[in-house]
């Protein structure tokens, strides 16, 4: 089946699927799929619902997401997503994208007036407050306001079987190189990428993942929970990332794998292991944003299994590419082969070449933007290739390299730098933990390359020794011209290295002390 119900085609449902360590909840298949239905028959209730309208999803990493997620586009509604620490004129810029007409939020957020509560009465939506009832063990919902209740739809829900062609997904891009655009992906888009990355992992029912990425984004809710799901294993979901009890939990609940971000690869690392020891893994996956080499070898040498990066966007429903599993080769430094999805290399002019714009093409793909005719007219070929805006080439074993983004080469008289080259040479320094380059406006040359860093903790190296550094490794237009030592590098919710906006801190900011 291409539709989302798949997940509970074939499991068995006496087994678990999803734990909550912060109250200790465990539910099997059979548990969550009765509380989707409970969930199902309450907002049908509540609300006046036509077949693929959206509802916002405004909840933490919480079993109330799970359920609020899943009932929804099995009713062949569209699940909105978002972060539940944006702003209300960002939560308005949302609910206008979408046209939601429904907003879901914690138990308690309409009395403390929250940004998501005021942006949503601006546009006269239907609020609704869920809880997890952890005595009675149900899904409670409450209609909070004055929002009447006519024309209220009572179908039965096997009168709303979903189609593998209905949007059950809307997220928006992160917003890094212009306004954040809508971005609706089908059952058969997600599903896809759910036995994508079942098959390159070999996920199985006795494997158990510990989520630590947020579910308001493709890599936590496709990439660790659904593809889980998919195979029929146990998501353990906390609240929210924490360093000091994410191994107990890891070992208290047998965990086998986790996907992250680097930064939260590079603070586990820093972190000590419980008594019982190191865990016991049988892999360990990084994606949306470039591992340092050296972050991958320390990895390995201390859990002695294999780090397989992987490449993945909101345009693709999440995976493209991935480092296989032994046998198989994976690369440090290359995103691996594709996975299910078809890649091409393609120049300025739409014809393939050596090293270009990465290409894609699969049942994984999105159709194309909500409401963007521009965007889906510059995103996509003639023949149908989604252009990802990232550059990179193949090398002799089919390993794909991303070396930039098409937007983000720096112009430095003519010569065209890869930021993330630049990153790349200095990551590989033994003491820097993380690194981020980009283009400065410059009066010669129209740009030049300034760097930030953040070191490892207790050390210490200075501007001069790392351009040292760097002068072995790059040619001399490469070399940053001024490097930013730093204690945080700004990033996306979602993990993802805003460029632009780190020039506009550091750089803007240092052309206003020199004029003090």
């Amino acid at each position: 089946m291409s539709t989302l119900s798949s997940i509970f085609s074939s499991q068995n449902f006496s087994s678990k699927a999803i734990i909550i360590p912060e109250d200790g909840t465990i539910l099997s298949y059979l548990e969550l799929f009765d509380q989707i239905q409970s969930f199902q028959r309450q907002i049908i209730d509540l609300c006046d619902l036509q077949v693929q309208d959206v509802i916002s999803i405004i909840l933490p990493n919480s079993l109330e997401f799970v359920v609020s997620f899943l009932a929804t586009t099995l009713l062949r509604i569209i699940a909105a997503p978002l972060n539940p620490n944006y702003t209300e004129d960002e939560f308005k810029f949302y609910f206008d994208d979408s046209k939601s007409k429904v907003v879901i939020v914690p138990s308690g957020w309409s009395q403390q007036n929250k940004a998501a509560i005021k942006a949503s009465k601006k546009f006269n939506m239907v609020i609704i407050e869920i809880r997890w009832d952890h005595l009675s063990k149900k899904i409670k919902l409450e209609i909070q306001g004055d929002n009447n209740r006519i024309n209220i739809q009572r179908k039965m829900i096997k009168e709303l079987k979903e189609n593998p062609n209905d949007v059950a997904l809307l997220l928006h891009t992160s917003g890094t190189t212009g306004k954040p655009k809508g971005v609706p992906l089908t059952h058969k888009n997600i599903t896809t990428t759910m036995k994508n990355i079942t098959k390159t992992y070999q996920l199985k029912p006795n494997d158990c993942t510990l989520l630590v990425m947020p579910l308001f984004h493709v890599h936590g809710l496709i990439g660790g929970m659904l593809s889980t799901l998919n195979s029929g294993g146990i998501v353990v979901i906390p609240e929210k990332f924490s360093a000091s009890q994410f191994w107990n939990n890891f070992l208290d609940y047998n965990c086998t794998w986790y996907t992250a971000v680097p930064t939260i690869h590079q603070i586990l690392l820093l972190h000590p292991f419980p008594s019982q020891g190191v865990p016991k893994l049988r892999f360990i996956r990084s994606c949306s944003s470039s591992l340092a080499p050296s972050t991958l070898f320390k990895l390995e040498q201390i859990f002695h299994v294999p780090v397989l990066e992987a490449y993945a966007m909101t345009e693709a429903a999440h995976q493209m590419t991935s480092n296989p599993l032994p046998p198989l080769k994976h690369k440090p430094g290359s995103v691996g082969i594709p996975q299910g999805v078809q890649i091409t290399i393609l120049d300025v002019n739409g014809k393939p070449t050596k090293e270009g714009e990465v290409c894609i093409k699969g049942e994984n793909v999105t159709l194309g933007y909500l409401n963007n005719p521009s965007a889906n007219t510059s995103s996509f070929t003639n023949d149908g290739w989604f252009r990802t805006g990232d550059q990179g080439k193949f090398d002799d074993e089919g390993y794909l390299f991303l070396t930039g983004r098409i937007k983000e080469l720096i112009n430095r008289g003519g010569e065209k730098i890869s930021p993330l080259e630049i990153d790349s040479v200095l990551l590989s320094h033994p003491i820097v933990s993380e690194a981020v380059s980009f283009a400065v406006p410059d009066e010669i040359y129209g740009q030049e390359v300034h760097a930030a860093i953040v070191l490892k903790q207790q050390q210490n190296i200075t501007e001069t020794d790392l351009k040292s550094f760097c002068e072995k490794k790059l040619s001399k237009f490469k070399i940053p011209k001024k490097i930013y030592f730093i204690d945080v590098i700004p990033k996306t919710a979602t993990g993802k290295i805003q460029r632009k906006h780190i020039c506009e801190i550091l750089f803007n900011s240092e052309k206003i002390k020199s004029k003090l």
